[in-house]
């Protein structure tokens, strides 16, 4: 299926937000992850279905100042 990652189209067969994150090798900390403008807490990953042109942002929190 088709979604859009940061507004960039992305071809998967993820059916959750979890396997996405592991398709997209994201770290287990400092991670943040919208679907279709609506946070999903990290507890809720795997329960979370992606549909087709779901929008995903997903946020890395970085060092700095």
């Amino acid at each position: 299926m088709q979604v859009f990652l940061n507004n960039e189209a992305l071809q998967t067969e993820a059916a959750t937000v979890s396997e996405l994150s592991e398709q997209l090798s994201l770290p287990a900390m400092g991670v943040a992850l919208a679907v279709d403008g609506k946070l999903v807490p990290k507890a809720s990953w795997a329960d979370t279905p992606l549909h087709e042109g779901a929008r995903l942002t997903v946020i890395k929190a970085v060092c700095g100042g």
